[in-house]
Parts: C-alpha cells; sequence; structure tokens
C-alpha cells in the first residue's frame, strides 16, 4: 500500500504544478475535468485514487497527456527528463508560450 500512496501524491503533485503554471483554481480544473471540486482536490492531494478515465480528464483539462510506459523504461525516461545541470536540459521541455529563449 506504501508505493500506492506514493504514486497518488506523485501523480496529484504532477497536476498541482501542472494547475499552478497553468494560472487554474481547482474548481477551475475540477470543471474542466468533469468532476466536483471536492473530488479533484482528493486526487490533487493523494488522499483519494481515481479511474482511469478520470486522470485522464484532469490532464487534459490541463494541458498534459497521459500514456503507459513499460517499467523497465522508467529511470531512462526519468534520466532523460532530470537535467544535470543547467545546460543540459532536454529538447522537448515544456514552455508556456510567448516563452522564447
Amino acid at each position: 500500500m506504501k508505493a500506492e500512496a506514493e504514486a497518488l501524491e506523485i501523480i496529484g503533485d504532477h497536476f498541482r504544478r501542472a494547475r499552478l503554471a497553468a494560472g487554474l483554481t481547482q474548481e477551475q480544473v475540477a470543471d474542466l475535468a468533469g468532476i466536483s471540486r471536492p473530488r479533484y482536490r482528493d486526487v490533487e492531494t493523494g488522499a483519494a485514487a481515481a479511474r482511469a478515465t478520470t486522470l485522464i480528464n484532469i490532464a487534459r483539462a490541463l494541458g498534459l497527456e497521459m500514456m503507459l510506459v513499460p517499467q523497465a523504461m522508467v529511470p531512462a525516461i526519468q534520466a532523460l527528463l532530470s537535467p544535470q545541470g543547467e545546460d543540459d536540459r532536454p529538447a522537448f521541455s515544456p514552455q508556456a508560450e510567448g516563452d522564447d529563449e
């Protein structure tokens, strides 16, 4: 159960960071995802699990896309997404609109 609780917290944290980056409230994301604000809050805080369709709807409301990745690939993907230094950022890292480098 510890691994499940940790996974829920990680997913919720990703949603929270995406919501804040988008400048949205929990109410706005919940409306876009077609769920109640208390339900969204529980998912974002990791207090409750959600069906895959609910997670997909939340992700899309936040401009994200969920995908299944084989567990064996997770370390490689995490390494790609974890820059080692300022000059070592992935070429595909998301940028806000109008954020030219």
